[in-house]
């Protein structure tokens, strides 16, 4: 009975005796080094689990299951390799990704662990319309997507590094998804994939990726490296696809119009838009974000926001188009009076607040470049049908209508509409930047000039101490030419604005160099404001007659303000 009750607690203290680490360290690498037979078959290398002051091994069934499961994943690859070393690891991978999304609310793919390999490696590039529009890169690397956000798009060209932020690695169920993320949910918005196929990695450390693309419209060798952080470049190493591509100029000078009095003929030789009574401005638009450069080379990207989505809409695309920031009025016309409110200021909140009561549209009449190629040397009606293809709709953009021939007729639809007039432009004509060329057209319902003002009159009354009139006149020749004076028009904050405007530019002499001499007791200004002013006709001395003062034209350079028409 002694003798029992002994090796009782005999057995009970070698059960409660651990068995030594270095066994168990040895015994799982082993067993990562085995042959599945060998698993299957050699109980002293089965992997053992950790209970209450005891060592066990595993359930039979379960090792069982571990070892068919290995043999299964082995015959997926030719190599007899496992297709990624450590499932458990991929899992605690995707743990970032599982924890910023809610599955009940995003149409996402779960964190699921992937279960069989592949031969080649995949890329996809995924055109992000988030908060922020941008490209996400995803290489497949030991059962998970390693991931990068690029504000900029994939660099085309071996110049130009872009900025990539290294993010959360995604499952490989990603590669394939396209949908709307709920607006609110983590990376809300519209996911569509640009391209995907794969990929031949050449390096691949902690600090550099490099590996050359097979898609569709990515391919190549590109180096990703790391600057800081999470902050990465990506760089393409090899020429551009595209050998003539060239960088996007920094800036293109409009071209403009002459005036005429009448529709051109033949009709049949002339496209006809509609002329808008706005602020002339080309938009260049790269990697989805707009930059907006008025007519005098300022950037007025900040005072117009609403354009800014524009960029996003165009995606991918590299282009420069030319167009007129439009203002309406209650009636839904172009009103260069309410434009005016948006043109001067600088302040973001002065501008968000501006928005609400004066909302803008850019109409886009022409595109001057697209994808790394000059298009100014083309056709008009060629631009035209690339403008057309851009399908250019938006809240805040569109692109203007357009029609071969028809000139009096739309002149006429123009009127009935309160617009200013139309533009007349030769079918064949190429885009001659910074000229004022005949190729160019503007027909105006009414007589409406341009002019420099270059001194005043003071007023009576309450006017004292203000404008009363204004000495306006134009350039021809490099003479600065007396126009005439003008008295109508004026508000009060008109004049204030006058005042406000002219008091610094006051001189002596008179600017004038040509023309009627200028009336006496007149204060003079260096003539460099420029305003819209109606009128009935030119007189034979060369004067207005009976004009009145319409708006400011800031946007307008006073060098190039010359007479137009009679």
């Amino acid at each position: 009975m002694d003798s029992a009750r002994q090796r009782t607690r005999d057995s009970r203290s070698a059960r409660a005796r651990p068995a030594p680490a270095c066994s168990f360290r040895r015994r799982w690498r082993r067993s990562r080094a085995t042959s599945s037979r060998t698993l299957s078959s050699t109980p002293c290398i089965r992997p053992w689990c950790c209970r209450w002051r005891c060592w066990s091994p595993l359930p039979s069934q379960l090792h069982s299951c571990v070892a068919a499961g290995r043999r299964r994943w082995r015959r997926t690859l030719p190599s007899g390799k496992l297709p990624w070393p450590n499932l458990f690891l991929v899992a605690r991978k995707l743990a970032e990704y599982e924890a910023k999304r809610d599955f009940k609310r995003t149409p996402e793919p779960g964190a699921k662990v992937p279960r069989r390999g592949v031969k080649a490696p995949r890329f996809v590039v995924q055109e992000h319309h988030a908060r922020r529009l941008h490209w996400d890169l995803r290489l497949e690397k030991d059962g998970v997507g390693v991931s990068w956000a690029v504000p900029k798009g994939i660099p085309p060209d071996p110049k130009k590094n872009h900025l990539a932020v290294h993010v959360e690695d995604h499952p490989l169920e990603y590669f394939k998804f396209a949908g709307e993320i709920p607006k609110g949910e983590y990376g809300g918005g519209t996911v569509t994939i640009w391209d995907a196929g794969t990929y031949e990695p050449v390096k691949w450390t902690d600090r550099e990726v490099m590996v050359e693309f097979q898609g569709e419209r990515l391919k190549g060798r590109y180096v990703l490296f790391q600057t800081r952080g999470n902050d990465w470049m990506i760089h393409r190493m090899d020429p551009p696809q595209d050998p003539e591509r060239k960088p996007m100029p920094g800036r293109i000078e409009p071209m403009m119009a002459k005036p005429a009095t009448r529709v051109p003929t033949p009709d049949a030789a002339w496209g006809f838009e509609f002329k808008w009574d706005g602020i002339r401005a080309l938009a260049y638009v790269d990697g989805g974000r707009v930059r907006l450069i008025s007519r005098t080379g300022e950037d007025i990207t900040g005072r117009y926001p609403e354009i800014h989505a524009m960029g996003r809409a165009l995606g991918s695309r590299e282009v420069i188009l030319d167009g007129e920031v439009v203002a309406l009025d209650e009636n839904g016309r172009p009103s260069f009076e309410q434009i005016q409110q948006r043109m001067g200021l600088t302040s973001e909140n002065d501008v968000r607040r501006k928005m609400k009561t004066v909302p803008v549209s850019y109409m886009v009449f022409d595109v001057l470049w697209q994808d790394g190629h000059s298009l100014m040397t083309s056709a008009y009606v060629d631009r035209r049908a690339q403008l057309a293809g851009l399908k250019l709709s938006g809240p805040s953009w569109q692109t203007s209508p357009f029609e071969k021939g028809g000139g009096h007729e739309m002149l006429e639809a123009s009127l009935k509409g309160g617009l200013e007039g139309v533009m007349a432009k030769r079918l064949d004509a190429q885009y001659e930047p910074g000229r004022r060329s005949g190729a160019w057209l503007k027909v105006k319902n009414r007589n409406r000039q341009e002019l420099v003002i270059g001194g005043w009159l003071e007023g009576e009354g309450k006017r004292r101490g203000y404008p009363g009139a204004l000495l306006v006149g134009y350039y021809d020749g490099g003479k600065f030419v007396y126009a005439g004076k003008v008295g109508t028009g004026f508000t009060d904050k008109t004049l204030d604005k006058l005042n406000e405007m002219l008091t610094p530019l006051a001189i002596d002499k008179s600017p004038f160099g040509a023309g009627a001499p200028p009336p006496r007791k007149a204060h003079f200004v260096k003539p460099k404001v420029v305003a819209e002013f109606e009128f009935v006709e030119w007189t034979r001395g060369g004067q207005l007659r009976a004009p009145a003062f319409k708006a400011f034209r800031i946007d307008k350079p006073a060098g190039e303000v010359v007479r137009e028409g009679g």
